[in-house]
């Protein structure tokens, strides 16, 4: 009774250091180990997980950027703003010198 009570405590403690040791901390580096597994284990990887799993990262890339351009928002009208005006005024300066001495460029 006390060897077997003895062999499952070191299981038990076995499999509870094992279990730390093995959780992932991102949800993404689990699923590609597992497909990694799979595919070293000579087992057929279900094309549905990998679709699933990149529909998964476009929808996040998706929404960060969203969020990106929504808080840069400003700085990137402004650009934009500037631009035109740069523009604008080449173009009058360009019209103002048209017929004399100077060449636009």
């Amino acid at each position: 009774m006390k060897k077997l009570i003895f062999a499952l405590a070191i299981l038990w403690f076995g499999l509870t250091a094992l279990s730390k040791s093995v959780q992932a901390n991102e949800y993404n580096t689990a699923v590609i180990g597992h497909i990694i597994t799979q595919k070293v284990q000579g087992n057929n990887v279900d094309t549905s997980v990998l679709e699933a799993e990149m529909q998964k990262l476009v929808y996040s890339f998706a929404t960060e950027m969203t969020f990106i351009v929504q808080k840069h928002l400003p700085n990137i009208l402004e650009g934009i703003a500037s631009e035109m005006r740069q523009n604008a005024d080449k173009v009058y300066k360009c019209k103002l010198l048209e017929g004399g001495s100077y060449e636009c460029k």
